[in-house]
């Protein structure tokens, strides 16, 4: 398997894209919120960070890397995609990662999607301290039922000025609502999609 998957056309805005703890790049939200950009005219790079790498190699399950591991990588994919500022996003990990790389000068903005606040139960275990002092346009797409950051803990949550959050309804931490909600899955697979390709397109005309 490749280390990457590059799709959309080369003179649209590019996009680096993170997968999550549990699946890699060609997981089916990867797959679909990927092909939604691209038919936005937007150029997308997936990637897979080195344990996930190892997985697809020989088929065993391993925990993520370190952090320090992870954003390594990451940044390599970077700087061996671009030379000028970008957007890069992730989902749920890899939208942590994603924000904990803003000061990097290659970053001009940064989508999350499903950011995982804290583990589910564990308000006390908050991830988004960094976020309270990000300076780079920065996007958040959650499910509104999101065990990682429900749609109510928002308010405690202490957020930059340069954060956007956008809920998805009745969305769990992969956007999926309950079918009673009315809403489906690929609605908001689709709604994600349209307010992220006007995000990406929005970063890059101001930079």
């Amino acid at each position: 398997m490749s280390q990457w998957i590059v799709e959309g056309p080369e003179s649209g805005p590019l996009f680096i894209f993170a997968h999550g703890a549990g699946a890699g790049m060609e997981h089916d939200f990867m797959t679909a919120v990927a092909k939604g950009l691209v038919e936005q005219g937007i150029r997308v790079v997936r990637f897979n960070f080195p344990y996930m790498i190892k997985r697809a190699e020989d088929g065993k399950k391993r925990p993520p890397d370190r952090a320090p591991k992870l954003l390594e990588a990451y940044e390599d994919v970077i700087t061996h995609f671009t030379s000028q500022p970008i957007v890069i996003g992730g989902k749920s990990m890899g939208g942590r990662m994603s924000s904990l790389l803003a000061e990097n000068e290659l970053v001009a903005g940064i989508a999350c999607l499903g950011f995982p606040f804290h583990p589910p139960g564990k308000p006390e275990k908050y991830k988004g301290d960094h976020l309270a002092n990000i300076e780079k346009p920065t996007l958040i797409l959650q499910g509104e039922r999101d065990t990682f950051g429900k749609r109510e803990e928002f308010d405690d949550f202490v957020l930059s000025s340069q954060v956007k959050v956008s809920f998805l309804p009745d969305g769990d931490h992969s956007f999926k609502p309950r079918k009673s909600s009315g809403h489906t899955e690929a609605g908001n697979i689709d709604l994600a999609v349209e307010q992220l390709a006007a995000f990406i397109k929005e970063v890059y005309r101001e930079k």
